[in-house]
């Protein structure tokens, strides 16, 4: 997909707000705080890269979605009526995601990685998870929760109780930020990195764009001819990106 930036225009990318996590009253500072920067991006974004993990946990019956974040919900709409064209990425705890946004806000919805060229740059843009080398436990359990016949099982489940039961599960698992998120553990050891030095060797990207792990960071690679970007989260670091020519990771108030 081609994008050309227009004059005074800038793209935006943020990942990670896992809005329902830890409660929902600190859950709704943070969805306050990032529905204001949507009104600050508003004037000059002309498109947004949503890059998954909006929700700390997100499933969709046929009739019924999860309770809460109409300001979020609308605030997107709003910009989305504006004509800033906005693009939504699945993450690990979204990915039960059906054609809610599709088909309620217009917004197309991404399950893996895609490829955007934009000012003529070109992007590989994903939420992360499952990608590179390791992280086999995980592999495993994305496989669980997208096998159709679990889907099916879970659905059958009363939204109130699959709610209590997905919640407890994300929170014990450790799965919104570990220790290790906050560190950076070596280019040899980032699987994300690894997996962006495998796909320079046969393919030509300027810029990988990547959330999950959490940790803000820009890191030059082949010579500086590519750049590997991880968008941090709205829990830690309130972090974002922001591409006009050059990309630069800004944090919020």
């Amino acid at each position: 997909m081609k994008i050309t930036i227009e004059p005074g225009k800038k793209i935006y990318f943020a990942s990670d707000q896992h809005f329902g996590a830890p409660n929902r009253a600190e859950s709704r500072l943070r969805e306050e705080k990032f529905i204001r920067w949507l009104d600050f991006i508003k004037p000059n974004a002309q498109v947004l890269f949503l890059m998954g993990d909006l929700f700390d946990f997100w499933h969709e019956w046929q009739h019924v979605v999860p309770k809460g974040y109409v300001r979020l919900l609308g605030k997107i709409a709003e910009l989305k009526d504006a004509g800033v064209e906005i693009h939504f990425f699945v993450g690990n705890h979204d990915l039960w995601m059906k054609n809610y946004f599709e088909e309620e806000l217009q917004i197309p919805v991404y399950f893996g990685k895609k490829y955007f060229e934009i000012d003529g740059k070109n992007f590989l843009l994903a939420h992360g998870d499952g990608l590179g080398p390791g992280d086999k436990g995980y592999k495993r359990m994305k496989k669980l929760f997208t096998n159709p016949l679990a889907q099916w099982a879970f659905r059958w489940l009363h939204p109130d109780l699959a709610m209590c039961v997905a919640n407890y599960m994300s929170q014990k698992n450790r799965l919104i930020s570990g220790e290790e998120d906050k560190q950076f553990l070596g280019e040899d050891k980032e699987f994300l990195i690894l997996y962006a030095k495998e796909k320079l060797k046969t393919e030509v990207i300027d810029y990988f764009v990547f959330g999950h792990r959490h940790l803000p960071m820009i890191l030059d690679l082949n010579g500086g001819r590519a750049q590997y970007i991880n968008l941090g989260d709205w829990i830690t670091y309130y972090t974002y990106g922001v591409f006009d020519g050059e990309f630069k990771l800004e944090t919020w108030e």
